[in-house]
């Protein structure tokens, strides 16, 4: 951040993971240190099939504002003004008039191309920051939800600003799958950004994450019930968060012990089920719940394609197309080329209390 606001080339980010293990906790936390140091931010989260010129539009129009406020008008702040009408205009999206007496300049944002558009914008709005000597920073929460076409727009977006020196500072969010999407949308996207991977804490910051918010409230963990937390979360940062409250509210004394952790696991479980995996479970088709299950037959994972098909008792071509529309819905993301693997952590224990019995796939056979 310190090297942009001295207007000094560096890289954005994206922050890759699975569900749960703190990804949107650090974006925030980057955002809350972008505005302290001065930035001017806008935060979003990518919806299901995108919506990127709905999201970003109004975003960087409340941005433009509040520079407006802080001095009278310059070029580049009412060249911004006018991109920020065009593109308003080319993507219909319904925000607030655009009032400063600005009239449109046509060729910048207005082809309805939002590879073309985006950068337009984006450039625009940073020299008009420049200009005011601030910064822009973006913060895009879910990008695999980001249509192909929206996020290789982004990518050519953050690459002309980058290509001018100009000062925006771009973090993005989401599952592991991001890496490859945002390779295949723009080869030069690996110099662009870094991809720091969060997951499971270590055994130290795992343990300290249970004893330390205890100790300072005055109890105590024994280390046996540490040990089984440990266990039975794998160690994910939300999973600890969830068992150590539950642990905490039915623990009667302190030390907290192994047997309240056993005492407590029944709760816990249905805790979960009710309020983490079965939301995701149930925007599924029956299906698509069937491929989970049989995923969850062969273990935690990741698994190979053709073995998934094999448990359903089909040929990988007949639930092809259902494993795509599972990677679309963020359920389950392919590190390499015919594997796969659950983005929610202990998805597959869920799915077996979920479905117990595992169903073969019979297709329908289209009629003569």
């Amino acid at each position: 951040m310190d090297r942009i606001l001295n207007r000094r080339p560096t890289k954005g980010m994206m922050l890759l993971g699975l569900r749960g293990v703190g990804k949107t906790v650090l974006l925030n936390r980057l955002h809350l240190m972008a505005e302290q140091k001065g930035f001017r931010t806008a935060k979003v989260e990518a919806p299901e099939g995108g919506l990127l010129p709905q999201l970003l539009a109004p975003e960087l129009r409340q941005i433009l504002y509040r520079l407006d406020l802080q001095i009278s008008t310059g070029y580049k702040l009412r060249q911004a003004f006018s991109v920020l009408r065009n593109f308003v205009a080319a993507f219909k999206v319904k925000i607030g008039d655009i009032e400063l007496g600005i009239e449109p300049v046509h060729g910048e944002g207005d082809t309805g191309n939002l590879e073309q558009d985006l950068p337009d914008l984006l450039v625009a709005v940073c020299e008009a920051a420049n200009e005011r000597g601030t910064a822009l920073a973006i913060f895009l929460d879910e990008v695999q939800y980001l249509s192909p076409n929206e996020l290789a727009s982004l990518i050519v977006a953050c690459h002309e600003v980058s290509q001018r020196n100009l000062p925006l500072f771009f973090v993005g969010a989401g599952l592991p799958q991001i890496a490859a999407l945002s390779g295949n949308a723009k080869s030069y996207s690996e110099r662009l950004f870094t991809y720091p991977q969060v997951g499971q804490l270590d055994v130290p910051a795992a343990r300290s994450a249970l004893v330390h918010p205890a100790k300072n409230e005055g109890v105590d963990f024994q280390s046996d019930a540490v040990e089984e937390i440990l266990r039975v979360t794998e160690r994910y940062p939300y999973f600890i968060q969830e068992w150590g409250f539950q642990v905490w509210n039915s623990a009667p004394s302190s030390p907290i012990r192994f047997a309240h952790v056993q005492q407590a696991i029944p709760g816990i479980i249905a805790h979960l089920d009710a309020n983490f995996f079965r939301v995701r479970f149930d925007r599924l088709t029956p299906l698509q719940q069937k491929y989970l299950r049989a995923m969850a037959e062969l273990g935690p994972g990741p698994h190979q394609t053709g073995d998934i098909a094999t448990t359903l008792g089909v040929g990988v071509g007949a639930v092809a197309s259902v494993r795509q529309q599972l990677i679309n819905k963020g359920m389950i993301w392919s590190q390499r080329h015919g594997e796969t693997a659950f983005t929610v952590p202990l998805f597959n224990e869920f799915m077996k209390r979920q479905m117990p019995i595992l169903e073969k796939h019979e297709p329908k056979r289209r009629p003569h």
